[in-house]
């Protein structure tokens, strides 16, 4: 991209951003250098820096002065991020990571990581000068730090934070805002370190240029010995694959094994709408369907830590008669209250703002099956369990046994009046199945007579009410008219086969009445009760494509696999959703949901096209 050092910053496009992670919080950095969104230390902390959401609630940019170019790309199995500029007079490569733990490895990546982002600049050729502004606006905005200069650094104190700046002296300070003019020549390198500490705490002394650059070739290596553990796909779109692998191990929550939906919040589903939520939390659903996938794009050793995260953040709910919660918060936490931030403008002025999540509260009933399905796919991994996690389990499946026939707010946590939909009655369906495959690992062999004739119940009220004579499809809830995309579950979950004649025109229809002009699909295309209109949808597109290869249609799920791909941004990220008139990516961002999607769907058009080469 090119720039004249202009800042638009919450206009810019959300597909302009790459992910730094260090499994415990994520930092996004726009297409030109700056980071406009970082939350420490955890994922759902307040933002530091937030000019995602407005020009003034913070930002650290790098850019070289006048006319440049830029490009951007990750180093070789990480997320470590390399931005190349280049002037009319030289050029110059900024690294960025949020670095892990000195010696952290493989599966250890993050455990200890210890809240700190670094950037580094080198210029290789000719001579350059670059303006570095550092603008800390903690608490989402609310709180301009006093900066000052301290030996090696600066020291920047407001609100319940601390931030310590490591390299050279700044130029200037301007009370909450510090300015360095660099200008540098070939051979030249500046180190900058910024660690995060809590007012209560002392603060950190400020790392020397040899300690960052030990820190980064570190969380390089780790990065890589973690992906050589862990990828061994080989089939199409590997690349691809491994990344969104490397992607959704950067939106898991080291210390409890939690997985987050998205990094960000508000980010809406569309521009100027009101469809803002809040992703930086763990919900049942997408990380169950996200260590699905990691069984595909990297050893899924995460599960165990995982299964813990879940029953001992669920294990009491369980008790009570609410059964689990959708979500939970990344400690475990339970109340997830929502509220809005008035004082922030929003992206493109997407208002609200909110933090929290309102939807935690919701009964859902598709979760039972989601987790079910991820322990059954990776009970090789967790081995033998453990009297609590076994009555946990067994309970699960209890519940969904129980209230299968209640109406709920659905998949897409509609906050309308609850109804029968098709997908919850299927999870119902998917989570007396798999216990009752794992019966013996759970030890409720004694429960299977009654999970079985639930499930025949389940299955029986789906053939029967799930379909429509005059739609062609199964659709969103029984005895309905509307479409949803979430009806092409049926086939991926096993419910019935993807060449099943009405499966087989379920297919067809979703394909063609929820398609957009930009090859994508929508959810559902009817009004749900809430203001604003939907965009395509990224993982819906992903079913399709996985639909047409378990129908086998390899070639056909090829060419709608390769048109959501050409939305993946330049450092192979994606968002919740693609605008269909614009093309450009929408809502939270980088969604684990989407790249859950690619890699499953290239999985399944991997594993069509070896059926006729093994039965030929």
């Amino acid at each position: 991209m090119a720039g004249r050092g202009v800042r638009l910053v919450s206009s810019r496009p959300i597909g302009d951003y790459a992910m730094l992670s260090d499994c415990h919080s994520a930092a996004l950095i726009s297409g030109d250098g700056s980071v406009d969104w970082l939350c420490l230390p955890r994922f759902d902390s307040p933002s530091l820096f937030g000019a995602l959401l407005d020009d003034d609630a913070g930002h650290w940019s790098i850019r070289p002065r006048g006319k440049y170019e830029i490009t951007q790309s990750y180093l070789p199995e990480s997320l470590i991020l390399e931005t190349r500029m280049g002037t009319p007079t030289g050029s110059a490569r900024l690294t960025d990571a949020l670095v892990f733990d000195a010696h952290e490895r493989g599966h250890a990546i993050g455990r200890n990581a210890p809240h700190v982002l670094v950037r580094v600049i080198e210029v290789p050729a000719g001579a350059m000068t670059l303006d570095v502004e550092f603008a800390p606006r903690p608490e989402y905005g609310l709180v301009h730090p006093r900066l000052q200069r301290i030996a090696g650094g600066v020291l920047a104190q407001g609100g319940s934070s601390v931030l310590t700046v490591s390299g050279p002296q700044p130029t200037a300070i301007d009370v909450s805002t510090a300015h360095w003019e660099l200008e540098l020549r070939a051979g030249d390198r500046v180190a900058f370190a910024v660690q995060y500490s809590a007012s209560s705490q002392p603060h950190p002394r400020p790392w020397r240029p040899k300690e960052i650059k030990k820190r980064l070739a570190g969380t390089h290596k780790g990065w890589r010995s973690w992906s050589a553990l862990h990828q061994s796909y080989d089939g199409p779109w590997a690349q691809l694959v491994h990344h969104s692998g490397r992607v959704l191990q950067g939106l898991t929550y080291q210390p409890t094994g939690a997985i987050i939906a998205a990094p960000t919040t508000s980010l809406p589903e569309q521009i100027g709408g009101s469809r803002n939520w809040d992703y930086r939390y763990g919900w049942i659903r997408d990380a169950s369907l996200t260590l699905n996938a990691l069984w595909i794009a990297a050893c899924p050793d995460e599960a165990g830590r995982f299964l813990s995260w879940i029953v001992g953040a669920a294990g009491t709910s369980m008790q009570r008669e609410t059964g689990l919660q959708i979500m939970y918060g990344i400690g475990g936490e339970h109340d997830l209250s929502e509220r809005e931030l008035p004082h922030l403008r929003g992206w493109r002025d997407s208002q609200p703002v909110r933090v929290g999540n309102g939807a935690w509260n919701q009964q859902q009933l598709d979760i039972f099956g989601e987790l079910l399905d991820a322990v059954y796919r990776l009970r090789d991994e967790l081995g033998e369990l453990d009297d609590i996690t076994c009555t946990f389990l067994s309970g699960v499946a209890d519940v969904a046994a129980q209230r299968w026939t209640e109406p709920d707010q659905g998949i897409w946590e509609s906050r309308g009046a609850p109804q029968h939909y098709l997908y919850s009655k299927l999870m119902c369906w998917v989570a007396l199945d798999r216990a009752i495959l794992l019966a013996e690992q759970i030890r409720a062999t004694d429960r299977v007579s009654e999970w079985t004739q639930v499930r025949a119940q389940i299955k029986t009220a789906i053939l029967e009410h799930g379909w429509n004579d005059h739609v062609g499809s199964y659709t969103q809830v029984l005895s309905g008219e509307n479409l949803d995309a979430s009806a092409l579950m049926l086939a991926i979950v096993g419910f019935l086969p993807a060449s099943d004649p009405r499966m087989r025109s379920t297919i067809d229809v979703i394909a063609k009445e929820l398609a957009a002009p930009c090859g994508l699909i929508y959810r559902y295309r009817h009004e749900d009760g809430l203001s604003g209109a939907e965009s395509t949808f990224v993982l819906c597109t992903y079913w399709l494509a996985e639909c047409l290869a378990l129908a086998g249609e390899p070639e056909t799920a090829r060419g709608v696999f390769e048109r959501v791909t050409a939305y993946v941004n330049d450092v192979g990220l994606l968002s919740e959703e693609v605008d269909p008139e614009t093309g450009e990516l929408i809502g939270n961002f980088p969604q684990a949901f989407s790249h859950v999607g690619l890699v499953n769907a290239a999985y399944a058009i991997a594993q069509a096209e070896r059926i006729p080469e093994e039965t030929g």
